[in-house]
This record gives C-alpha cells, structure tokens and sequence, in this order.
C-alpha cells in the first residue's frame, strides 16, 4: 500500500487566482506559502525557523498575486513548504528534499523511504506542475500567447553575507524578456539589480522556468526580490505596480512583433 501524505481535509498543492482573461501573462509563485502535511508533524524544527527564509520565500506569493491582478492575469501558487519538496527543483536534484537549508540540518527530511518520497512527489510536485501544465495547454490550443512570470524572493544575508541587490532577473537560454526588463529595471535609477544574481538560473536548480517557460518555447523569466522590501503590504504593492508596469513595458514589443511564440 503506498505511504499517503496529505489528509482529506487538507488543502491541495496549488492555490489558482484568476482566470488570465486577455492577458498574455500567466503568474507562478513556487514556494509561497509554509504549511506542513500534519501527517509531517514539524519536521523537528521549531516554529522560528518554519517562518524563515528556509521554509518559504517570504512575500512572494503576496507580489504574485497582487502583481497578477494588476495585469489582468492569473496566478497558480504553490502552499506547502519547499521543505516538504522543492516544486523548483527537478525531481532528481539533491536538493529536491533537503537535508540541510540556510545552514540549517532538517530532521524530518533524512534517511526517507522511497515510499515517503513518491508520497510528496505524487501530492504536493505532480499536481502543482500538472495544474500549471494545463494552463498553459489551454492558452497553446486556443492559440494565445503566453508571457510565463515565476516569482520568487531571497534573503537579505545568507550565512552572514550582505546581499545588495533589490532584485534579481533570471534567465537560462532565453532572454527575450531578461534582458529588455533588465534595463528597464536598471533605468528606474534608485534600485541594484541582478543580472542572474543572486542565482542564475539553471537546468540543475529551476524547474519551472525551464520546464514550463524555455521548453516551451514561450515568453519566460524569473524574478528575485530581496525579502526585507516585501514582507509588509506597502512593499508588496509598491513592487507588484513596478513590476507590472516594466513587464509590459518589456514584453508588448515582442508581443506586437509575434516573438511570443517559436517559430
């Protein structure tokens, strides 16, 4: 019998807001929320470090949101903790359960039985990438173009290190959107700006911007805000209406050009 992790009156691995209506923007939040399956108990941490950095990315599913409002688009996020399984991970990374996080050792992650881990993968990853999946099908049959926006955030110091930057934009293989929000970001003139920092995208270490964005083909990028400007509502608005307004600035060309899809 296979091991199950999720009880019936516990809520599913994806939250959807929206139905995109004419917007060309679909928004992914991976790790906005840090709830545990109860059948995890607390995975031995204490309550502290479940509502820190290792657990979530703290005010990103709040700028997901209130950013895909702003747009007219729909956003799909993703509730439980990316200590139970990183839904940014591809399945075979090491760190798709971690072990350690931020410098912190996770007891309820180690020595898992195979069962333990397909329970995850199979409730909280499969179905959470599967509803994106759909998604985005939906949009390519009826022949809509589609601007993918994942949504993430870092801490301001990781393992006593200063992180400068107010953002991060991501890209791997495709920087049709990168590189013009990237300048436009930079033109604000009051922020530093990562250019793939502080992480750079990767086959190894972000699933959905290369799964459902590069392999696609379609619009795509990531973004990186730094926590401390958006764990309150001011700064939560005051970045959804920034990067709304730069997002379209970025994209209506390539849009207006029919760039939005391969060849």
């Amino acid at each position: 019998m296979e091991a199950t992790l999720l009880r019936r009156d516990e809520p599913p691995a994806f939250n959807v807001e929206g139905t995109g209506g004419n917007s060309p923007f679909v928004v992914v939040c991976d790790h906005a929320g840090n709830r545990l399956p109860r059948s995890l108990g607390s995975l031995s941490l204490s309550a502290r470090e479940l509502a820190s950095h290792i657990a979530w990315d703290i005010g990103a599913g709040e700028v997901a949101r209130r950013l895909a409002a702003l747009l007219g688009a729909g956003c799909i996020s993703q509730p439980y903790s990316r200590l139970v399984i990183d839904c940014n991970r591809p399945l075979s990374a090491v760190d798709s359960i971690a072990g350690m996080s931020g410098g912190i050792f996770i007891p309820g992650n180690t020595n898992l039985l195979r069962d333990e881990v397909n329970a995850r993968t199979r409730e909280i990853f499969q179905p959470y990438h599967a509803v994106i999946r759909a998604e985005l099908d939906r949009r390519k049959a009826a022949d809509w173009p589609s601007v993918f926006v994942s949504i993430h955030s870092f801490t301001p110091v990781l393992l006593g290190h200063p992180r400068p930057w107010h953002i991060g934009v991501l890209s791997n293989h495709d920087e049709r959107v990168a590189l013009p929000l990237l300048n436009l970001l930079r033109a604000e003139g009051d922020l530093v700006v990562g250019d793939n920092e502080p992480y750079a995208a990767q086959e190894a270490s972000d699933y959905s911007l290369v799964e459902h964005g590069e392999k696609r083909g379609i619009l795509t990028v990531e973004l990186e805000l730094r926590q401390d400007l958006i764990a309150d509502e001011a700064g939560q608005d005051t970045w959804a209406g920034r990067l709304a307004r730069l997002l379209v600035a970025a994209t209506t060309p390539l849009l207006s050009m029919g760039r939005a899809n391969p060849a």
